[in-house]
Formats: C-alpha cells, sequence, structure tokens
C-alpha cells in the first residue's frame, strides 16, 4: 500500500518593507518581504535551520513544532 507523506514548507514574512518586493524561495522554505536586512535575516535563520535538520538526520515533517521553535532560535544570527 503506498503511504502519503505529509509536506511541510516554511514560510517567512517580513512586514517592513522598504518599497522593494524582496522573494527567496527554496525547496522547502519561502522568505517574502521585508526590508534588505529582515528579508537577510530570515533567510539566514532559514538556512541554518534547514543545516541543523541535516545534521539531526531530519526533515521538516520529522520535527515537531516545539524541536523546530528551538531550532529556529538556535539558528537565528546575532542582531546588532
Amino acid at each position: 500500500m503506498n503511504e502519503k507523506r505529509k509536506k511541510s514548507h516554511l514560510l517567512g514574512l517580513g512586514f517592513d518593507g522598504d518599497g522593494h518586493k524582496r522573494i527567496t524561495e527554496a525547496e522547502k522554505f519561502s522568505i517574502v518581504g521585508g526590508s534588505e536586512e529582515t528579508h537577510d535575516f530570515m533567510t539566514e535563520t532559514a538556512i541554518k535551520t534547514f543545516e541543523e535538520l541535516k545534521r539531526k538526520g531530519k526533515e521538516l515533517e520529522d520535527a515537531s513544532p516545539q524541536e523546530l521553535s528551538d531550532i529556529l532560535r538556535k539558528s537565528m544570527p546575532d542582531r546588532r
């Protein structure tokens, strides 16, 4: 019997726009909007999050909401 696997996608929305339209898309995440600084921050966070999931041998679909939240917080670059 074919078992359907749940698909997940991470979406980041930036609301502090500066008149430019920014969209970054990858297989498992999309980042839309935000100032250049915010968009870059969210993109870097998403990339580091997926690197951490890969190190753990997991896909986005395998992480619990709490685990994903913890990884996202850990993956955020320092804002100075």
